[in-house]
């Protein structure tokens, strides 16, 4: 599959979610952005636990 035909393939998608309403309804905003967070917060205490100075 070529970069061209994902782009594009992306784009039709994006334009036909718009006029549908985008959402879907099992997929709440809050449980997935504070999903992301709670990911990212636990990556950066690992980082900062492998980078300690001794």
């Amino acid at each position: 599959m070529s970069l061209t035909s994902t782009a594009h393939q992306l784009v039709t998608l994006a334009s036909e979610g718009g006029e549908q309403g985008g959402n879907h309804e099992s997929l709440s905003p809050y449980l997935t952005g504070g999903g992301a967070f709670v990911a990212l917060m636990l990556l950066l205490w690992i980082t900062t636990r492998f980078n300690r100075d001794r």
